[in-house]
């Protein structure tokens, strides 16, 4: 029955479902949705059926006496049950798998974001799984925008970009979220995420990607979404001078900010490249052998 009933998401033109909790957040949607509908249609009728028996024509004169049935009460007390089966019966389970029921360490892939005017910098732990210490006082924004102490224990292999992200599919991914500076919102449409970044706070937030970009590239290839020429200020010529690595990334999952930032907020956008297990290594082997050139450069 809830899946059934919270299939109407499905015609609502929601982002594809792209992480394994997804259905249950779509399934509420369509529930909400529900609620929504039975209380514009009953307003609806509630509406025109008061203009038609209290019009001047119908009630000449007023009826001291007032209402006299019970069938708006019954009306209100539906309403409330529907709203408690969404709030305990959907919304609290569903936080409580979201936000409270921790994953083991052991079985997860840690990534810290650090969000900032107007930048997301990923930061990965090296071949160790360990994060290195990071410093304020060590903070250079062209080439230490994080601060991370490089001669710190676990700090020498990580991995540090911005505005990429890279995850592997099929793999509970947690973020550990932070702020340099004022409240931003990590929001991945097609992962069904969004949590604000607050200043002083590490947020954890997990999910698991279900589909590599490269899938979801060909799920959406006849969909409007493939060719998003004018989303992004792109005329006609621009978009078609684009590479198509470059494209791909505009089609792809993006990052976006979900809270208001500054002034340059609406260029506040990241990209997220969820790639096959095997690829993934090799790109944090790639990376590995960038920091071991950086290291020679330095001698």
């Amino acid at each position: 029955m809830i899946e059934y009933l919270g299939g109407l998401s499905k015609y609502l033109g929601l982002p594809v479902n792209s992480a394994s909790h997804g259905h249950v957040i779509d399934y509420m949607i369509g529930w909400v949705h529900w609620l929504m509908l039975f209380l514009f249609v009953g307003w609806g009728i509630y509406l025109i059926i008061t203009i038609i028996k209290f019009s001047e024509k119908n009630n000449p004169k007023a009826d001291y006496n007032g209402l006299q049935s019970h069938h708006s009460q019954y009306a209100e007390y539906g309403v409330i049950i529907f709203e408690a089966f969404l709030l305990i019966g959907l919304s609290l389970p569903l936080w409580a798998q979201l936000k409270t029921q921790l994953p083991n360490d052991n079985e997860v892939h840690h990534v810290r974001v650090i969000a900032q005017q107007f930048a997301w910098n990923i930061h990965y732990p090296g071949d160790d799984g360990k994060f290195g210490r990071t410093d304020i006082k060590l903070v250079d924004e062209e080439s230490n925008p994080i601060g991370l102490d490089r001669s710190s224990p676990f700090g020498a292999d990580d991995i540090v970009s911005i505005n990429q992200m890279y995850l592997p599919v099929n793999k509970q991914v947690m973020v550990h979220l932070s702020s340099k500076d004022v409240i931003h919102s990590f929001g991945v449409p097609e992962l069904r995420v969004k949590q604000d970044a607050i200043p002083g706070m590490s947020i954890p937030i997990f999910f698991t990607p279900t589909m590599t970009s490269e899938d979801y590239l060909n799920k959406i290839k006849d969909t409007e979404r493939y060719n998003p020429v004018g989303n992004y200020g792109f005329d006609d010529e621009t978009w078609s001078n684009l590479s198509e690595k470059l494209k791909n990334q505009y089609r792809g999952y993006q990052i976006a900010c979900a809270q208001l930032c500054g002034n340059s907020h609406y260029k506040m956008r990241g990209f997220v490249n969820i790639q096959t297990e095997a690829e993934y290594a090799s790109w944090l082997a790639q990376e590995a052998e960038y920091l071991e050139e950086e290291d020679d450069d330095d001698w």
